[in-house]
């Protein structure tokens, strides 16, 4: 039976067609403990697991004039070894090294005339580790699906669920929450008012002013991407996180969140600019909503900053709750209708939205590949529509895992960015470990908060 792309999944591809650019592909990054396989072997185990998800052998076929959905079909000329490439670092192997492999990777478009999935096996990484990079289109599979590619790929497959449910197959993945979801919010907000007004006067009001705030004026943070990216990673204790979350009473998301605002922070100081309250706009794709919450980076204050993300999280996703109605009835519009409205919009720029961060859910488990335990997973954030910054939160074992993907020319200071991230989560465990008392504290924007001071 003919399976159809769906419009909103649509809206990715005309985000690519419009901006040359923007390359939509996420990723999941695997380090493991050497030494690496013989590479016809892996070739092997890796066709043989890879064979299990039809997906993989199948390629877009679109319309001519979008006049029609795009329809997946296989590919008579799937080859294996047309996405799965080998290729080793320079000395001396460090995370340096393969990060810059991976940004170098993330800066290439997958070709539309083939499965939009690679694999990339990189050797040549000190203390005879390797690590593999899959990268998939969003069309595909969202961030949850493709961290779940690699448990599928891993020796014992599919018995290593995510921690939060996710198909096993990204052909079966239904949810499309996470990155995925997110910019679909940000290429389709002229679908969703167009549907805003035939609803309730309620809900048309809460469509304008999502939309109204993804045109307001532009921040150093934002603006036209370039051609290559960077990436970086950080890593903290996934104990020390949730000793944070009981000093304060808080979640993992905001423990993560206030770490990259004052991350956020500090560069934007360092760069001889003082933040403002409405300096960072994010989308946020968290608990089954998009939110736009606007985090706190002109507070100083770490604890808190962190007690300003947890409440305004809270009031972003009643707001989104609000407009899941509306939106969801975006799937009903007919495709060319569709197309033809998200290819106008993604030419035009938002000046509001300045950073994409969320919460990825890992695998529950160890894995081990072809019997090489697996060390470390870090996640891959897709960057696009003047966004040139996106950070992502993976926990595999006992760390939390954040990967920082960013324009190349536009954000130089991308590995400080990872480095703040770990400073921020240390300063929180510090004051977690004091005395305290409980005192009120009132958010700039009229948020009654209760803090530890």
């Amino acid at each position: 039976m003919t399976e159809h792309l769906t419009p909103l999944d649509t809206s990715l591809l005309h985000v690519e067609d419009t901006d040359r650019h923007t390359h939509l592909g996420i990723g999941a990054l695997a380090v493991l403990d050497g030494p690496i396989p013989d590479h016809r072997a892996l070739m092997s185990v890796l066709g043989e697991r890879i064979a299990a998800c039809p997906r993989f052998a199948q390629r877009l076929r679109r319309r001519v004039f979008d006049l029609g959905a795009a329809e997946w079909v296989h590919d008579d000329d799937f080859r294996l070894d047309r996405h799965v490439c080998r290729v080793a670092v320079p000395g001396p192997g460090t995370d340096a090294e393969l990060f810059a492999v991976v940004a170098e990777v993330m800066s290439w478009p997958l070709h539309r005339d083939r499965p939009l999935w690679e694999i990339w096996v990189v050797d040549g990484l000190a203390d005879g580790r390797w690590a593999l990079l899959v990268k998939v289109h969003p069309c595909i599979a969202d961030a949850v699906a493709t961290v779940h590619i690699l448990a599928g790929l891993s020796d014992e497959g599919v018995a290593h669920p995510t921690r939060r449910d996710s198909a096993a197959c990204p052909e079966s993945s239904r949810q499309r929450t996470r990155w995925n979801g997110a910019l679909r919010v940000a290429t389709t907000v002229a679908v969703d008012a167009m549907i805003g007004a035939i609803k309730a006067d309620q809900t048309l009001r809460g469509a304008a002013r999502f939309a109204t705030g993804l045109l307001r004026p532009v921040t150093p943070l934002n603006g036209p991407l370039t051609s290559r990216r960077r990436y970086t990673a950080a890593r903290v204790g996934a104990a020390e996180v949730e000793q944070i979350c009981r000093a304060f009473d808080v979640t993992v998301d905001d423990v993560a969140l206030a770490a990259v605002t004052e991350s956020y922070r500090n560069i934007l100081l360092r760069r001889g600019e003082w933040p403002q309250a409405d300096s960072l706009r994010t989308l946020v794709p968290i608990r089954q909503a998009m939110l736009l919450p606007r985090l706190p980076v002109d507070e100083d204050d770490p604890v808190v900053r962190l007690r300003l993300v947890h409440a305004r999280l809270a009031q972003a996703t009643v707001v989104a709750e609000r407009r899941d109605a509306w939106m969801a009835v975006a799937r009903a519009i007919p495709a060319p209708v569709t197309a033809w409205t998200t290819n106008l919009l993604s030419r035009l720029p938002q000046r509001s939205v300045v950073a994409l961060a969320a919460n990825v859910a890992g695998p529950d488990r160890p894995l081990q590949i072809m019997g090489r335990q697996v060390s470390a997973v870090l996640p891959i954030p897709p960057i696009a529509l003047r966004l040139r910054t996106g950070a992502a939160i993976l926990r595999y074992g006992d760390s939390l895992f954040f990967g920082v993907l960013a324009d190349y020319d536009a954000v130089a200071d991308a590995e400080e960015l990872a480095h703040g991230i770990e400073a921020a989560v240390h300063r929180l465990l510090v004051r977690s470990r004091r005395p305290w008392r409980r005192g009120p504290v009132r958010d700039r924007h009229g948020l009654s908060l209760v803090v530890n001071v």
